[in-house]
């Protein structure tokens, strides 16, 4: 067997809780899989403590916090918040993942069944997905037409200053993928009786939309990152990555100290 020279701080790691259940439940051990695994999961408990003081903080303040999860399919950003929202009090937030409009929605100002679904004062409002859609997935699989793209364009900006002028914190993240990490994910999805049935027709032409994507994207980021609503990218090649920093600067950007 190879030798290993583990430092102190990775040795206490091993034998905590964490770490003996991580190097037990797998037959083969591998020791760095396992250093970062328990490196990671260390990281994001503390970080999740202080979402927890962060909460406790907008609760306590009455304030609103709307949080964007972007990204193209399989990017991460469910799993993402699914981490944030762990521990967290669940009377006091909402995850809003928007189905297809129904016709009164159609009919309706695009922006108003968003409307219904900020936060009061007090709750956190994470969008898995959000009014962004008519951004890059519509146009792109033809969703919407060219003149309600451009309409959309043209008020999201304004549609944001308003939203921030009412007091409300409004945190962008756009999850970056590789298009070979896609395909490897979408493969991996297909292949999990428990997970295929994310897959849906929009994720199957993911793959071929690839470029088309990458132009409205391109379009998206010229046009709506503002310096009063900017876009945070988080390279999400590596979910643990990602996750930490997402929610690194969740807790940089909310003054709950």
């Amino acid at each position: 067997m190879k030798n290993i020279n583990l430092t102190e701080e990775e040795v206490t790691l091993l034998n905590s809780k964490i770490g003996l259940h991580s190097l037990l439940k797998n037959k083969k051990v591998n020791i760095t899989k396992v250093l970062e695994e328990v490196k990671y999961i260390s990281k994001l408990k503390k970080k999740q403590e202080e979402l927890i003081k962060l909460q406790n903080w907008v609760i306590k303040n009455n304030k609103k916090v709307v949080i964007l999860f972007e990204g193209r399919d399989a990017a991460g950003k469910g799993g993402a918040i699914r981490r944030i929202t762990e521990y967290i009090n669940p009377r006091h937030f909402k995850i809003v993942a928007l189905n297809i409009p129904t016709s009164d929605e159609r009919k309706q100002w695009f922006f108003q069944r968003y409307i219904n679904r900020l936060p009061k004062p007090g709750e956190i409002v994470f969008f898995d997905r959000s009014w962004y859609n008519r951004a890059v997935v519509e146009p792109v699989n033809k969703f919407c037409t060219k003149k309600e793209y451009e309409i959309f364009m043209s008020q999201v900006n304004h549609f944001e200053k308003m939203l921030i002028q009412s007091d409300t914190y409004l945190i962008k993240l756009y999850f970056s993928i590789s298009k070979k990490e896609q395909a490897k994910r979408f493969k991996e999805i297909n292949n999990s009786p428990l997970k295929r049935w994310k897959m849906t027709p929009v994720d199957e032409k993911a793959q071929e939309l690839w470029d088309e994507y990458t132009s409205y994207k391109k379009k998206m980021f010229e046009v709506t990152n503002t310096e009063i609503a900017p876009w945070t990218i988080i390279d999400a090649n590596k979910k643990p990555n990602a996750r930490l920093s997402a929610i690194s600067h969740i807790l940089e950007t909310i003054p709950y100290k």
